[in-house]
């Protein structure tokens, strides 16, 4: 019998809940996103306290291009101005940026943003804040497969495939957060979570705290992990 770690190495979240937020304040949904952006920089802030090693974060997945353009136009933008914001404190703090999902059709100069993000911040040693962006879990083991086929390997192993996810060396996460109440994974991270410990919260996510966190983390610490064993 295997138990857990008293902290997960890698905490995955589903920031669930946006809409609703502004919903209940008589908001437009963009200020539900904006809030939802404080958010993710509380979450880092606690994750760096605690000594979390990987936080992983479903931005956009590849099926919120469905949304009405207008609100694709300000998820868009706000990503912009997180990933400069990102780019400013680089100098200041050790934070990797890692980016997750398909780069079509995300816009040229978004491209451009993340590729230099994630090159000035390749030789931090804190926290892995990989953000999983036009990211969908079947997409990234079609994208996976299709790799293996190129590659002309006719009898892949798991290591195989694993090594064609789009971030093979980021560990799988022990640890899943999801907010708003929903119990779902939304085609997210479905191949890396095969043993991973889920935790579900009534908590919107614009109003996930320090204190939410830390129960999350709390929860796993008490949990048995047997990974299929007895």
């Amino acid at each position: 019998m295997s138990t857990s770690h008293t902290l997960p190495r890698h905490i995955a979240i589903i920031m669930d809940g946006n809409g609703r937020w502004a919903k209940q304040k008589n908001l437009p949904r963009s200020a539900g996103h904006n809030a939802g952006a404080k958010a993710v920089e509380r979450t880092i802030r606690a994750a760096e306290k605690l000594g979390i090693e990987f936080l992983t974060f479903y931005a956009f997945s590849t099926e919120n291009w469905s949304r009405p353009q207008e609100e694709i136009n300000g998820l868009m933008n706000l990503l912009e101005k997180t990933l400069d914001k990102y780019m400013r404190e680089a100098k200041t703090n050790n934070l990797r940026i890692l980016i997750s999902g398909r780069r079509e059709p995300l816009p040229p100069h978004l491209l451009a943003k993340i590729d230099q993000l994630t090159a000035e911040t390749a030789h931090k040693t804190g926290l892995t804040v990989v953000l999983a962006l036009n990211y969908g879990s079947r997409a990234e083991l079609l994208d996976a497969v299709q790799k293996l086929v190129q590659d002309g390997i006719k009898n892949p192993t798991q290591a195989d495939l694993q090594a064609r996810l789009y971030q093979p060396t980021v560990p799988d996460p022990e640890l899943l957060i999801r907010t708003s109440g929903e119990k779902r994974l939304s085609n997210f991270l479905l191949w890396q979570c095969a043993y991973t410990e889920f935790y579900f919260t009534d908590t919107l996510w614009p109003d996930f705290s320090e204190k939410d966190l830390s129960a999350a983390v709390e929860d796993f610490s008490r949990r048995t992990r047997r990974f299929g064993g007895l």
